[in-house]
């Protein structure tokens, strides 16, 4: 696939790069769809480009999935469908972290944690959200919100793959919008030196 971000999407980005161009919004959205009708995407965790917490990552026990927010979808949306993906992984494919549908085509929310009402398979091929835990010593991961407001209802069942969901979502989109939460993770030489403080 192209590097190459789409100039529509790049503003929406908080940092875009070259990997940024293999998101699922890069293929599926548009210039007319991002935003539609002020159609967005917020959280009361974390601002658009900031740090997730970590308890929302590998790195605390008993981490769950950050809330999230949005507003009233284009007209005419029948569902809405979430997919959360880190484009600094290695791979030829962004790192899947939450496929959901079956949301109610309206203005809504899932609260911290909530189990939301189809999920698909994340990139370890679990049905969950697959926590954020990037290497060490690399420099911040983005891991993108993007949400879909669909035309027509999908047929997936729950544990589809990224690909089985992306395919179905392909042409069937009235409005789209994304935001990114960033994470990076101590060295393992700090993790050494705080052992060493105990």
């Amino acid at each position: 696939m192209t590097d190459n971000v789409p100039g529509w999407l790049a503003p929406a980005l908080a940092n875009h790069r070259p990997g940024h161009a293999r998101l699922a919004i890069a293929r599926l959205g548009s210039e007319k769809t991002l935003g539609r009708g002020g159609f967005s995407l917020r959280s009361a965790a974390f601002r658009n480009g900031e740090e997730l917490d970590p308890s929302f990552t590998a790195d605390e026990e008993d981490s769950v999935a950050p809330p999230l927010e949005w507003s009233a979808p284009p007209p005419g949306t029948q569902e809405l469908v979430l997919v959360v993906e880190d484009p600094d992984a290695a791979g030829d494919e962004p790192m899947c972290h939450w496929l959901v549908w079956g949301l109610a085509g309206q203005k809504g929310q899932l609260l911290e944690g909530e189990v939301p009402p189809r999920v698909g398979k994340n990139a370890q091929r679990n049905s969950e959200w697959l926590l954020p835990a990037p290497p060490h010593e690399d420099d911040p991961h983005d891991y993108v919100f993007q949400l879909f407001a669909l035309e027509l209802p999908l047929t997936l069942m729950p544990g589809a793959t990224r690909e089985e969901l992306l395919r179905q979502v392909e042409g069937n989109v009235l409005g789209c919008a994304v935001m990114t939460g960033t994470y990076a993770r101590e060295s393992e030489e700090d993790w050494d030196d705080e052992d060493d403080l105990d």
